[in-house]
């Protein structure tokens, strides 16, 4: 039954890693007709929020108090798993090259061997550190080296993976009758509140152009790839969670890795970006690498979990 649990949990969190990855390709439209990353963003993470409430409302079956007493971790998703980690990643864009910042943000899954160890008092195995280098290394390959820029932009880029690790550390906790689909909805539409709080203040740069957009050599209106890149965020999200309740939050990490494979991939097919040989096998890498992660974890089954903070069970 584990090992069934844990083949979905893999299952799922691909299908995760490929609705993310379609957000690079949606969102470079609208970016290019004027939008600001901040407002791409909020907007995307809110419509993504609209449309997964009625599926929210149902898995719910009336019982709102799960609700209420899950508002903590609902918060943590929306305020570090949403928003934080958006804002400082923006922050450090504007200072460090776009690689630079992906890779450090990537580093995410080292950053929570780190924790589980730390947590749990006991050393990885050696197959995972070998399956965290083997997928960083396919990460430097898809993405390419790190450099340029000022340590600020570093630190900030810093902050994003760990906002990152701990939006796993947040989706893989005991759900205790959430239904992760309820977590991604309100955690979207909080997240997204507070970073359109965050444009108004003007800390971020906010900006919208409500016109046509050139996307696969066509010109289309701007709500077009607007409402895709909302659809597919509702349903990466919804399936992260639920794939990082299945794996646990380290082994979700790895295969979130994933999500940089298939940005390329389709960058290649709706934007014509190039896609050579060192990309294919960075992606090569990577699958070795949660092969790896994965190993380890079949052996040692249930993977722990770091604990966040300490909170009274019913909250």
């Amino acid at each position: 039954m584990q090992r069934t649990s844990v083949t979905t949990g893999l299952l799922i969190g691909v299908l995760a890693s490929v609705a993310f990855g379609t957000s690079g390709a949606l969102a470079k439209p609208l970016m290019e007709a004027g939008w600001s990353p901040a407002a791409a963003v909020t907007a995307r993470a809110g419509l993504a929020g609209i449309l997964l409430l009625p599926f929210a409302a149902r898995a719910l079956r009336g019982k709102w108090d799960t609700v209420w007493r899950a508002r903590w971790r609902i918060l943590g998703m929306a305020l570090i798993g949403v928003a934080g980690t958006q804002l400082v990643y923006f922050a450090s864009l504007q200072r460090i090259p776009v690689s630079s910042a992906l890779l450090i943000e990537y580093l995410a899954p080292l950053l929570l061997v780190i924790w589980v160890a730390v947590a749990t008092r006991r050393l990885p195995k050696p197959i995972v550190l070998v399956g965290a280098v083997v997928a960083v290394g396919g990460l430097v390959m898809i993405i390419g080296p790190v450099g340029g820029g000022d340590a600020l932009g570093y630190f900030f880029a810093a902050l994003a993976a760990v906002g990152c690790a701990l939006y796993y550390v947040i989706a893989a906790r005991p759900a205790q009758g959430l239904p992760p689909v309820a977590l991604a909805a309100f955690g979207l539409l909080i997240g997204s509140a507070s970073l359109g709080l965050v444009g108004v203040t003007g800390l971020v740069p906010f900006d919208i152009v409500l016109t046509e957009v050139a996307m696969g050599g066509l010109q289309i209106p701007w709500w077009a790839p607007l409402l895709l890149l909302a659809a597919t965020t509702a349903v990466g999200y919804a399936t992260s969670i639920a794939a990082s309740q299945l794996l646990g939050s380290r082994l979700m990490s790895f295969v979130g890795m994933l999500e940089v494979v298939f940005a390329s991939l389709f960058a290649w097919i709706v934007l014509g970006e190039q896609l050579g040989p060192l990309q294919l096998l960075g992606g090569a890498l990577i699958l070795t690498g949660i092969a790896c992660v994965r190993a380890e974890k079949a052996a040692t089954e249930p993977d722990p979990e770091p604990v966040l903070e300490t909170v009274d069970s019913r909250v």
